[in-house]
């Protein structure tokens, strides 16, 4: 991958992290909170890739996204560790609602989730951006 790739990949994926959680708002406006917790996953999903990959670090899975942030993120302390919690939290919260039968996310969840997601995507794609900078 050359590096005008890699900042086409990164600029894509942050913004599409941006545009998938201004998606969620409708999500929870119309009660539909599963799929708001499934957004939000996914929001916070391509913030964490969009790092990775400005980092040159490929994964080719959710789990990889997962374990790869921690590694490289979370225990250097770029990322603190209340922000590693929520993102594996949001994973568990996504995976449940998606394929766990009569599990149904409530208004409180996605409430509590959303402010933090917001938080998770600024400090990521702030990070991200930075290292954009510099391919």
């Amino acid at each position: 991958m050359t590096n005008e790739e890699r900042k086409d990949i990164i600029t894509y994926r942050i913004e599409n992290a941006k545009t998938t959680l201004a998606e969620v708002k409708s999500h929870i406006e119309n009660g539909f909170y599963n799929t708001a917790v499934n957004r939000m996953y996914y929001a916070c999903f391509y913030a964490a890739s969009a790092l990775l990959i400005a980092n040159k670090i490929q994964v080719k899975s959710h789990e990889g996204v997962r374990q790869q942030l921690g590694l490289h993120f979370v225990l250097t302390g770029k990322i603190s560790q209340e922000q590693g919690k929520f993102y594996s939290l949001l994973y568990s919260k996504r995976t449940a609602g998606d394929y766990e039968d009569f599990l149904t996310h409530d208004k409180v969840t996605v409430d509590l989730l959303y402010p933090r997601c917001e938080e998770f995507i600024s400090q990521i794609t702030t990070i991200a951006e930075e290292c954009l900078k510099n391919i």
